[in-house]
């Protein structure tokens, strides 16, 4: 079953990090602040999300904690990134919309792969609209096995800053 359709509330991104929506993968990482998980959209194996715990949908109403940590942390996923996946390039960029309404603010850290590239004919914006338009889900399995890899990756890296 599709785990966005398996909300309980008003906030997929808060059900999410809160267990009460089911995570293909589970958690990956976290710090006080913010927690990985794996996407549960269509933007392929691999592409993680970087979210606050505590519901913000600007980035201006980061804490000064949470502003503190980020840099760090998403400098670490990439690393994870790369290292798992092997990208030509790691995309990070901030999204925050939901049916065209600001929502919870992420970070989507995605490998750009050749295979991908060549696959959906783009790069960069281009080729995440080409994947959302297919809509192709993750295979769950492969969701499990590479969040294990990350996790590993992410907890023998050291410290968040």
């Amino acid at each position: 079953m599709d785990a966005r359709r398996e909300a309980s509330g008003e906030c997929l991104a808060c059900d999410l990090a809160s267990g009460a929506a089911r995570l293909p993968g589970g958690r990956v990482h976290q710090t006080e602040s913010w927690v990985v998980e794996h996407c549960i959209g269509p933007l392929g194996v691999g592409t993680l999300l970087v979210k606050p715990f505590r519901h913000v949908v600007h980035i201006a109403e980061l804490t000064d904690a949470e502003s503190a940590e980020i840099g760090p942390l998403l400098r670490r996923v990439a690393a994870a990134v790369e290292e798992v996946v092997r990208p030509e390039q790691v995309y990070v960029c901030l999204w925050s919309h939901s049916g065209g309404t600001p929502g919870h603010l992420h970070f989507v850290v995605q490998p750009a792969t050749r295979d991908l590239m060549e696959r959906f004919d783009g790069y960069g914006p281009k080729l995440q609209m080409a994947m959302f338009t297919d809509g192709a889900m993750p295979d769950e399995a492969a969701v499990e096995a590479i969040c294990a890899r990350f996790r590993a990756q992410l907890n023998t890296a050291g410290p968040t800053s």
